[in-house]
């Protein structure tokens, strides 16, 4: 029988489609489910083939390749990428070996809207702004106008918004809300409510900031006669402290750079860290039930204001008692990280402990997302929302090292903001619980 005879007896539509299923399965990868290194094209049609869930993906591989593995790239484009989840490893890049896997250009390219403030910046110029934005974020005043700004848009902005889903049982986009919550604080960092064009493009972010600096140098010229130490008191948003903490010494485009990182710090991460809180607290009702009990234990701790019926605002130190709250949010961001990829390239050639060679034509990514699934690293019900994982046998909060727990970053690079992120959360949500409970 001729090749052409054969051809016509099964059907060219038959052998059309078992070509397109042997490329598909090809594709998908090899019997032990991982990607197919193809001739030229690299591991690339598998990554594409997954790309609707690359997060479950990347979980799915580093199950199977102990927590390391090297996707090939295309030929000649210098685009392999070694994925690690190996604890090991993060630690050696991000702490041990800091200095060979910086942020580099190509970072700052991707970002450039953010100048050289505090994500972008490397070497002296980063270090000299994480000591300053350290030094102000820890202040006892900033943890004042924390507080102070965040009352009013949860009583009459989030409350208002959450009860009229709730009584016209409307379908919301929970992370949105939070978007425009977080976005509204940020007077915590300015001083200044917010504008709808900040969302628009860079030459407004540049306008609207500057207007901002310009409003806050103009508040310190008429403000002149006060002492420093008059001027220190009280509630003071970020741009003052750093206006007050070098004598007015800044020039507009450091306070630019460095303000803009900050506004834009909290934004995003917040919002999806709540979100997430949110869905995992409504679909596990044990865990609902003991944060509630928490919070009327605290607010039963805490007496109303003198100047007015509503319960006196909260402090840090309320907040400390919101131990199971904290777990819960903890074991949330541990599924759920509001970043779930990092990046890295590194300087020079370098081995990790895991034995993979790096070099600095090859991208190392941390997948966050299967970092907090793998049973090697938080044993067999990793899988599970758990808050008690996140408390000690002595009642407090469990410390996990970074390099585990990556969601606030590890080594010199960690988040400076942590605290403050934890203390936000925490008050949105129990000022929130109590506002509803008063009306």
């Amino acid at each position: 029988m001729t090749f052409t005879s054969l051809m016509a007896s099964i059907g060219y539509f038959e052998i059309f489609v078992a070509i397109f299923w042997f490329l598909v399965l090809w594709a998908l990868g090899d019997r032990s489910g991982l990607p197919w290194n193809w001739p030229f094209l690299g591991m690339f049609p598998n990554l594409l083939l997954h790309v609707n869930r690359i997060h479950e993906r990347c979980f799915e591989v580093f199950t199977t390749t102990s927590g390391t593995f090297l996707l090939k790239g295309p030929w000649f484009t210098n685009m392999d990428i070694l994925g690690t989840v190996d604890p090991a490893n993060v630690h050696y890049i991000l702490s041990a070996n800091f200095a060979n896997f910086p942020k580099g250009e190509e970072f700052k390219k991707i970002f450039g809207v953010l100048g050289d403030g505090i994500f972008n910046s490397a070497l002296d110029l980063w270090k000299g702004q994480r000591k300053l934005t350290r030094t102000l974020i820890s202040h006892q005043r900033l943890r004042n106008c924390l507080v102070k700004t965040s009352w009013d848009k949860i009583e009459n902005g989030l409350v208002p918004v959450l009860e009229l889903v709730a009584r016209d049982n409307r379908v919301v986009d929970l992370q949105d809300v939070f978007q425009r919550l977080t976005f509204d604080t940020c007077q915590l960092v300015t001083g200044h409510w917010t504008e709808a064009k900040l969302t628009r493009a860079w030459h407004f972010l540049d306008k609207v900031i500057s207007t901002y600096i310009s409003m806050k140098r103009d508040e310190f010229s008429n403000d002149a006669t006060k002492s420093k130490e008059d001027q220190e008191e009280g509630c003071f948003d970020l741009l003052t402290s750093h206006l007050l903490n070098d004598g007015l010494n800044f020039d507009d485009k450091f306070l630019r750079d460095a303000i803009l990182n900050l506004m834009i710090a909290g934004r995003d991460t917040t919002s999806s860290g709540l979100t997430w809180f949110i869905w995992l607290v409504a679909t596990h009702p044990e865990v609902e039930k003991r944060i509630r009990e928490e919070l009327v234990a605290i607010i039963s701790l805490t007496s109303p204001s003198p100047s007015s019926s509503k319960w006196r605002l909260f402090n840090a130190n309320d907040f400390e008692k919101a131990i199971y709250l904290h777990a819960s949010l903890c074991e949330s961001l541990r599924l759920y990280p509001p970043v779930p990829f990092q990046h890295k390239t590194p300087q020079e050639p370098d081995i990790l402990p895991s034995g993979h060679h790096v070099h600095p034509k090859m991208r190392v990514i941390f997948s966050l997302y299967a970092m907090g699934r793998m049973e090697s690293i938080w044993g067999n019900d990793c899988l599970e929302f758990k808050s008690e994982r996140w408390i000690s046998e002595r009642g407090t909060i469990r410390h996990e090292p970074s390099y585990k727990f990556l969601a606030f970053n590890a080594g010199p690079r960690t988040c400076l903001g942590k605290d403050v992120a934890f203390t936000q959360m925490k008050q949105w949500l129990l000022q929130s619980y109590i506002v509803i409970k008063l009306r």
